[in-house]
């Protein structure tokens, strides 16, 4: 490959590693440097052109740099957003504008990230089939493409000048840091090349740092990569922070603080709060959340808090008061909060805003029934031992079903383990209120889970445990599904001899499986289906796991949605009668005098 042309820069000429910059101090005149050649098993990399000109940012201070303010400036966020099956972007202002639509089609945007001058929204989309980085110029409308390639590109952030955006690639069967140009457009620049997963990058206000999330340790941690060190000493551990996973690092605007958040096997996701002027100071928990994002003041910091089958956004002070109480919004697919005039957002966006997506499927009722009563129908082409779900659940079901071939290329739904439960069939202790015996409920075939095609990550939420399944699409050319970015948990580790696995209920992988997956629990929950929690027992008994099975309750709970469909009479437990039985007197046992003894009198 021939070598790249030279890239100028205005400050002291200083070659890293993986030359992402030279620079030269003010006075001097720039000395080019070549830009060594992008290695060949990186075919996303288009050949480089000559770099601008960046001017190097001043060094982060704790004294926050105020921007003046238009006096029609409100808090505003913008968000990606689980919308009708797939993810858009929207534009959200509390108190002011209910959440808005910006871009709308059968594809998936996430990952907003606002450009320094408030004009530009980057973000991450499948729109082409692959997932590449694009910009959306807020003034207009337009959206343009950044990269064009089919490794997967996600988690832009913005470098301090606008010049450039560094974001997450799917290289080498893990996750990379790469760097683009937004001014030369295919100028591309590897920071990270490490078989570690690193993700989530975040350019530090400064302009001379970037951090991410890696576990290169082990664990998930947050570290930090300095653009004026060369070598892999420029790599710094910042969280050191073991058996936790920790991702999302954000900085606030004027440096001083980093946000992140951390979970443990059995804990919520927690906001933490690094300052960046005592670094050796451990990071401060401030609330419940994760994908934290930094307000324009650099005061609170807003997140998601997610229960099983909902989501929150929420906002704290530094000193962990909640400034914003918790709203309930679709899941969120990436955070950021601003300080905007609403009226610099264009009519352009006024179709997707106004836009009523069509529902995902219709429901349709068998006719002839008695009144609050409900038919089972039979489910056609599916292999379960009794293939029959609830009439009000089985459009949802076929509707799924058709979306994950369409996701994934193959039929998971063809074969599953358990549909509609008579009530004379028995379930496993425990289960006598299982919603299978509603008909509302399904549950997955497990086989996948052994084969390698099916992967789970373990979510606690208060004290109970949620699975969300992972499956492998037949197509890993990055057309299908995105990588994994946390270590999927092994139920069968248990089995392995090892006391502790056992006892846990098994262990997260050590490695993360490569390639593509698609998210099943999502796309079941944009069909109303939802998971289930893991019974108490799950640690010791397989099966309590319930990983695999979904239900639509509804408004309904278990005894109304059993009375759908048996009368009243069947629920009734009988009470249990003893049949009366002779009690036999017990015989004294011991020596007996033959005779009464007499008793002497006076």
């Amino acid at each position: 490959m021939a070598p790249k042309p030279p890239l100028l820069f205005a400050a002291c000429c200083l070659l890293l590693s993986i030359a992402l910059f030279a620079c030269a101090s003010p006075s001097e005149t720039p000395a080019p440097e070549a830009l060594p050649a992008t290695s060949a098993a990186s075919p996303a990399f288009a050949a480089t052109t000559t770099a601008p000109t960046i001017t190097r940012a001043p060094s982060p201070t704790h004294t926050a740099t105020a921007t003046p303010l238009p006096p029609d400036a409100i808090s505003t966020f913008f968000l990606g957003l689980e919308d009708n099956g797939y993810s858009h972007l929207f534009l959200y202002a509390p108190g002011t504008l209910n959440p808005t639509r910006l871009t709308n089609g059968p594809w998936n945007d996430t990952s907003p990230a606002l450009s320094p001058d408030g004009k530009t929204l980057a973000f991450a989309s499948d729109r082409n089939e692959y997932w590449d980085i694009y910009l959306l110029n807020l003034t207009n409308g337009q959206v343009n493409r950044l990269t064009d390639s089919p490794a997967y590109d996600s988690s832009p952030s913005w470098s301090p000048d606008g010049q450039w955006i560094v974001f997450d690639s799917y290289q080498d069967d893990n996750l990379e840091i790469i760097v683009a140009s937004t001014v030369n457009v295919g100028q591309t620049v590897r920071l990270t090349e490490n078989p570690a997963q690193d993700q989530h990058p975040a350019w530090a206000p400064g302009g001379r740092q970037i951090v991410f999330s890696s576990n290169r340790s082990g664990d998930f941690e947050i570290w930090s990569a300095n653009l004026d060190t060369p070598g892999e000493s420029r790599f710094q551990n910042i969280s050191q922070s073991k058996n936790n996973h920790e991702t999302h690092p954000v900085w606030s605007l004027d440096g001083s603080r980093l946000a992140w958040d951390s979970a443990s096997a059995d804990q919520s996701q927690t906001i933490y709060i690094w300052d960046s002027a005592s670094p050796q100071t451990p990071a401060q928990p401030i609330g419940i959340g994760s994908q934290p994002a930094w307000n324009q003041a650099g005061d609170q910091v807003a997140a998601q808090i997610s229960e099983p089958n909902q989501a929150y956004l929420v906002a704290y002070t530094l000193s962990g008061l909640a400034s914003l109480p918790p709203a309930p919004i679709a899941a969120i697919n990436g955070l950021t909060w601003r300080s905007l005039p609403i009226s610099a957002i264009p009519t352009t966006f006024q179709k997707n805003t106004n836009l009523t997506p069509s529902p995902l499927y219709q429901t349709s009722q068998a006719e002839s029934l008695p009144v609050n009563r409900a038919a089972i129908v039979k489910i056609e082409n599916i292999t379960a031992p009794s293939p029959y779900l609830h009439d009000a659940v089985d459009e949802a079901f076929n509707a799924l079903r058709t979306r994950a071939i369409l996701e994934t290329g193959w039929d998971v739904l063809a074969n599953l383990e358990n549909a509609h439960t008579p009530l004379t069939t028995s379930l496993d202790p425990g289960r006598g209120d299982s919603w299978l015996y509603t008909g509302r409920a399904f549950g997955l075939n497990p086989l996948p889970l052994n084969a390698g095609w099916m992967y789970l990550t373990r979510e606690d939420f208060n004290g109970q445990t949620y699975w969300r399944i992972y499956l492998r699409p037949q197509a890993q050319d990055g057309s299908q599904g995105q990588p994994l970015r946390s270590h999927p948990w092994d139920l069968n580790a248990r089995y392995t001899l090892n006391p502790l696995a056992y006892e846990q209920g098994g262990a997260a992988l050590t490695s993360i499986p490569p390639g593509y997956w698609v998210d099943f629990t999502r796309l079941a929950r944009a069909y109303d289906w939802q998971r289930q929690p893991a019974q108490t027992n799950w640690r010791t008994y397989f099966k309590g796991a319930l990983f695999n099975e979904f239900v639509i309750p509804g408004s309904l709970s278990w005894r109304a949605a059993m009375l759908e469909i048996y009368p009243a009479d069947i629920l009734i437990t009988p009470t249990v009668v003893i049949p009366p039985t002779r009690t036999p007197t017990p015989s004294p046992t011991g020596y007996r005098y033959k005779t009464p003894t007499p008793t002497p009198s006076n």
